[in-house]
């Protein structure tokens, strides 16, 4: 006999499992089907928590031997144990894959492991030929990176960012195509370690999506960092051996290394779905088209994070996740998209959220903006976290607060208000005259909102 959910998800990501968490809560009998051996999916498995553990090691290890003798700290000869360091990184990544699994047997949410496929709009078939039924269904795959076409991924010496968080030893040479928020994060590990590593970008600023001050600054402080940088480069070829990578770069330029780093993006995951069963559509990019409330083209199918068009964020995934369980319960959940911010977890942190000026200027907004450097605030001089800056982007006319622009220490955190003032429609005046604790690092979002205001005290 074929079992019958209210609700199954299938994806066990930050979207996949939060839906299924929040629809067992609101009372749905709830099963989540993954394909992979492990809960969480590809920002907790190889993505985002790995990542960001490396990023941490690597950062404390340049911290003790470029800023140990400034603080008085002794350390002798220091050595670097490169095992430990992905062991840490994998224990972490364990530890939250137990954690999700707590939490499904927590909230009553049934696992199921193997490829599921769309049999009928109400039936699943999984890998093992079994079935499950649900009345509603939350298509939560997430995404994958994409190739080039003439360089696919071996995981050795051709790399997507899964294989790069997995790498034996560290490499001497890494060249890295594209210098998106990916390639820059994982780019900022191995330079760490003492990897030559160059990047291979095809637009004319690194991280386009960001303002384009931060852009400027960021490329600024990576290149200091070691880092180097070629822009408005494509490459058009590649010879790959077991021991080297030669990559052909504007038809006749060729660089090698040890590894090439393939990051150009990333592309939603629907491969034996069995969209085609049930009707349901992608648009030219692949992604699943969804109405306004995550619904697919057959009513009963929902579509949530990055296989759905927007921003490939693990927190938007989230959001759309615990949107979705409620739409299904009966409710009227909101996200405000323009309030989801985005980081980049180089050194220093960049953190934006809301428009930024170019966006601003081409919606037709007259707007005021202000700025305010790290360097004068009291909490960073302490630290010895000077670099970066704040940048804030109001509406001249009604003083709403557009956006918020960060690259400096700790910005992953400090976007955080900011994020709530957009959400809230908050004024520049709001945050401007806003107690802030002092000394601390969020006195600087402060003090730019003074300075769009013409009030600078600071500066």
């Amino acid at each position: 006999m074929v079992e019958t959910y209210d609700v199954v998800v299938i994806g066990s990501g930050p979207g996949g499992y939060v839906a299924a968490i929040r629809a067992s809560q609101l009372g749905l009998k709830t099963a989540c089907v993954e394909k992979d051996k492990e809960l969480g999916g590809t920002c907790l498995n190889v993505g985002c928590i790995p990542s960001k553990a490396l990023l941490h090691s690597t950062e404390l290890y340049q911290t003790v031997i470029k800023e140990g003798k400034t603080h008085g700290i002794e350390t002798g000869q220091i050595s670097l144990h490169f095992p430990q360091m992905m062991a840490r990184k994998q224990n972490i990544v364990t530890s939250f894959n137990e954690g999700i699994a707590a939490l499904f047997k927590k909230n009553k949410v049934t696992r199921f492991f193997g490829h599921a496929s769309l049999k009928n709009s109400t039936t699943l078939t999984l890998s093992d030929g079994s079935e499950i039924s649900a009345r509603h269904i939350i298509l939560a795959t997430g995404s994958e990176p994409i190739a080039l076409p003439f360089l696919p991924f071996n995981e050795r010496n051709i790399l997507s960012s899964t294989g790069a968080l997995s790498l034996p030893q560290i490499p001497k040479r890494m060249l890295v195509v594209g210098a998106g928020i990916i390639g820059v994060e994982l780019g900022s590990v191995y330079s760490r370690l003492g990897t030559q590593v160059e990047f291979i970008e095809f637009l004319d600023r690194i991280c386009p999506t960001l303002d384009e001050s931060l852009s400027k600054q960021l490329q600024k402080t990576l290149q200091a960092q070691g880092m180097q940088f070629h822009l408005s480069s494509k490459v058009t070829g590649a010879q790959v051996s077991e021991s080297r990578v030669i990559l052909k770069v504007n038809s006749s330029q060729e660089m090698h290394a040890d590894v090439v780093l393939v990051c150009i993006g990333r592309r939603p995951y629907t491969q034996g779905l069995g969209l085609e069963n049930v009707g349901i559509f992608t648009n030219e990019k692949g992604f699943v088209k969804i109405d306004g409330g995550f619904q697919t083209t057959t009513p009963n199918i929902f579509a949530i994070g990055d296989v759905v068009d927007g921003p490939m964020l693990a927190h938007k995934a989230s959001e759309e996740g615990t949107a979705v369980a409620e739409i299904i319960a009966g409710h009227h959940p909101k996200i405000e998209y323009a309030a989801i911010p985005n980081v980049v977890y180089t050194h220093p942190e960049v953190a934006s959220v809301g428009m930024t000026e170019a966006e601003a200027k081409n919606a037709g907004f007259a707007i005021k903006t202000g700025t305010f450097a790290f360097k004068a605030n009291s909490r960073a001089r302490c630290t010895g976290e000077e670099e970066g800056f704040v940048k804030v982007i109001g509406e001249e006319k009604t003083d709403i607060l557009l956006g918020v622009h960060i690259i400096g220490a700790h910005a992953s955190e400090l976007i955080a208000e900011a994020a709530l003032a957009i959400q809230k429609r908050s004024t520049v005046t709001d945050i401007a005259t806003t107690p802030h604790a002092h000394p601390t690092l969020s006195e600087s979002l402060k003090e730019a909102c003074l300075a769009a205001l013409g009030r600078a005290i600071h500066k």
